[in-house]
């Protein structure tokens, strides 16, 4: 078939060399523009466009595409019998969605209706889901409300976060777009409607997701969400009025609070523990969260100074008994 794809980050490499691999024709890759990237904000391609290059494939980086004749001028004369969309960034125009013969396919990295929006790895990590998966799509103008073509699951391991589901996805969801569109084509594949009524949303993640909020959440819920918000915002706290980043941290027993405070022995103050509290015990840093559970902070990095497993950390720092985080 001849193809149009659509996507800007690594997640969509694969798919895009699955379908080279599977003797499509790729007549342009469309991915966003380059952007400025880093402290020295030097101006760099993202992955679809290099893996487009080294292809040898034609390439379009419009900035807009709802209101731009010359890009759709472009696409009407390739008429393409697919658009594949996978992770582009943009909402598809309707003037696009009506081109191609087949539609436009979408690969969405969640089990639809679950985690309509951006950042469905993420959320679906972040709320402690135990299975997680892939959607390929019609695309309309609702935002991944499109019909639902093919459907994988995979399992998340308690011990997985999002940057490493983002590979397993990615790897997997390719060879189903691949499948997908032979079915589309002769005709063994028939979109079904969408339970909108079991929808939920992954909104795109801000900075300030990262924040532990130790009265709202249990221990469990903190140490998802850190998982989830892999590699970024991550799991962020303060100290003193300083950022502390925790890098690391598990579940934990409840201390014992004869042995967990700062002070040579317990004073009255700490036999009353509020979410928030630290207690230090053999070394370890412990701090209290909702519902009574205890979680470790393994590795943190206070505010100018640099990454340290706890044990080091606590050495080089005086924590007053049931010091407060947050």
């Amino acid at each position: 078939m001849k193809l149009v794809f659509c996507g800007t980050p690594q997640f969509a490499v694969p798919t895009l060399k699955a379908l080279l691999a599977a003797d499509h024709e790729i007549a342009l890759v469309v991915s966003q523009p380059d952007r400025p990237v880093g402290r020295d904000r030097q101006l760099t391609a993202p992955p679809v466009k290099l893996a487009a290059l080294a292809a040898g494939l034609p390439i379009a980086q419009p900035e807009k595409i709802r209101s731009n004749p010359e890009f759709r001028a472009q696409i009407e004369a390739i008429a393409p019998d697919a658009i594949v969309v996978v992770a582009y960034g943009r909402l598809i125009p309707p003037w696009m969605l009506a081109q191609p013969r087949l539609g436009c396919i979408n690969l969405h990295a969640s089990l639809l209706p679950r985690y309509r929006g951006a950042a469905p790895i993420q959320w679906a990590v972040a709320m402690g889901d135990t299975v997680t998966g892939n959607t390929t799509m019609l695309l309309e103008e609702g935002l991944d409300t499109g019909p639902i073509l093919l459907q994988q699951a995979m399992v998340i391991a308690p011990h997985q976060t999002a940057a490493d589901l983002f590979d397993l996805l990615a790897e997997g969801g390719a060879p189903l777009v691949v499948k997908t569109l032979a079915g589309l084509d002769n005709g063994t594949i028939g979109p079904k409607p969408q339970n909108h009524a079991g929808a939920t949303f992954a909104p795109m993640l801000t900075r300030e997701d990262g924040r532990m909020e130790f009265a709202a959440r249990t221990a469990a819920e903190l140490k998802n969400r850190w998982r989830g918000f892999q590699p970024w915002p991550g799991a962020f706290t303060a100290l003193d009025g300083k950022k502390l980043i925790v890098h690391s941290m598990e579940v934990a027993e409840a201390p014992d609070s004869q042995e967990s405070s700062t002070a040579s022995s317990a004073s009255a103050e700490s036999a009353s523990i509020f979410p928030g509290q630290t207690r230090i015990q053999d070394h370890r840093l412990l701090v209290s969260c909702a519902g009574n559970t205890w979680l470790e902070l393994v590795e943190v990095q206070l505010e100018g100074k640099k990454r340290l497993a706890a044990a080091e950390f606590l050495r080089g720092i005086t924590l007053p008994a049931n010091a407060w985080l947050g």
